[in-house]
């Protein structure tokens, strides 16, 4: 079973990366504690969304004008007889330049897939995998990405914590207007005010 069963499609997994990003904003002020960050000016035409677990695990997804490319490393299903070569030997010519992008630490990667805008279905590598329930980690990578906010939540009271009301959690996952009450609801520590840079760089409500 690989994680890419449950991903959305390019443009609803977009707006849920700002969605985890702007989260997580919230939840903590200091960047280089956040799990998911999001990035709506990384190129012309393209946006970044990212994972950073703090235990050597890695998520990056860009998003163009095609679709989304997205790469993911896990460091226990590292695979060294393969190089990374053989997970971007098939990406097609409007993800190339992703596949190497220094950024994204293209040799460490355990799976990779990409959507078209008009795909039916992600698409992956092509890789052998062993045998297993998650052979390349990217079932417990790409758990956070199912679109419920209840799995934020539950990842969020562990991962900070804290308690987690899930109504601004929903609220926020539906991209709805954010207002202070939504903010101190899940930060009482910090203002929509304080915000406003992380807001811009997400890009959430434009």
């Amino acid at each position: 079973m690989t994680g890419m069963t449950h991903l959305p499609p390019p443009n609803s997994l977009e707006r849920l990366f700002q969605s985890l990003a702007l989260l997580d904003a919230i939840m903590s002020p200091e960047w280089e504690y956040r799990y998911y960050s999001f990035d709506s000016h990384w190129g012309p035409g393209e946006t970044m969304g990212s994972m950073r677990n703090g235990s050597g695990d890695s998520l990056f997804a860009l998003f163009n004008e095609h679709g989304c490319f997205l790469k993911g490393f896990s460091h226990e299903h590292q695979m060294d007889h393969l190089g990374g070569h053989a997970f971007y030997k098939n990406v097609p010519e409007d993800f190339a330049a992703a596949a190497v992008e220094p950024a994204f630490s293209p040799n460490d990667v355990t799976f990779c897939y990409w959507r078209r805008r008009n795909d039916g279905e992600w698409n992956d590598s092509g890789v052998e995998l062993s045998k297993g329930d998650d052979p390349d980690g990217s079932a417990f990578l790409l758990l956070g990405l199912d679109g419920k906010p209840e799995t934020y939540q539950a990842f969020a009271c562990d991962y900070y914590e804290a308690e987690v009301p899930l109504d601004p959690v929903a609220a926020i996952f539906a991209h709805g207007r954010l207002t202070e009450d939504i903010v101190r609801a899940l930060n009482p520590e910090i203002s929509i005010e304080s915000l406003q840079a992380d807001i811009a760089e997400i890009g959430y409500g434009v």
